[in-house]
């Protein structure tokens, strides 16, 4: 999870809704967002609900579903606004009042930044490895139903073939009898 307020939306991860199964709403007014990946510029349509915890603290966020490998949850200025949080320059923390109770956010360290993002990226790419060999597995059927539509094709052809002949022989023959 980032907290950014460089950021003007609240942003939930693709992956992170597909392996959490979540149900996604149409975004009431779609729109275009300059993204800092290979992506570049992605359509922004879905939207989802987000129920998170950090420590004791638990929310829920409405955000934009889009492609991004930097984190899974992005809380930008509106959940930022939303909940009245104030951050501490200097010590990096957030702090908020919810439910009568005070809550202050602090970053991870950075060795469990850094052990994040190995898992992430590791996670990323068994994501790429899967679907490269599921896109394997279509071509293969489709190739396995291409075979087989040849050979009913023949298979037609050749029971064609042998029903004429046989309707050829058998106007032979009643041609012979009504001599």
């Amino acid at each position: 999870m980032i907290i950014d307020s460089g950021s003007c939306t609240n942003v939930a991860s693709v992956t992170l809704v597909r392996k959490l199964g979540l149900n996604t709403i149409n975004h009431g007014r779609p729109y275009q967002l300059q993204w800092l990946n290979e992506c570049g510029v992605v359509r922004v349509n879905r939207q989802v609900m987000i129920s998170f915890s950090v420590g004791k603290y638990k929310d829920e966020v409405l955000c934009n579903v889009v492609p991004m490998h930097a984190t899974h949850l992005l809380l930008g200025r509106h959940w930022q606004f939303d909940r009245k949080v104030k951050h501490d320059g200097f010590k990096n923390m957030y702090s908020l009042e919810k439910d009568g109770r005070i809550y202050t956010l602090a970053p991870l360290s950075p060795k469990r930044v850094y052990e994040d993002e190995i898992q992430l990226k590791k996670g990323y790419e068994e994501e790429q490895h899967v679907s490269a060999k599921m896109e394997k597995q279509a071509e293969q059927l489709g190739e396995d139903v291409r075979k087989r539509e040849k050979k009913v094709i023949h298979e037609l052809k050749t029971k064609r073939n042998k029903v004429s002949a046989l309707r050829t022989l058998g106007e032979g023959h009643d041609q012979e009898q009504k001599k």
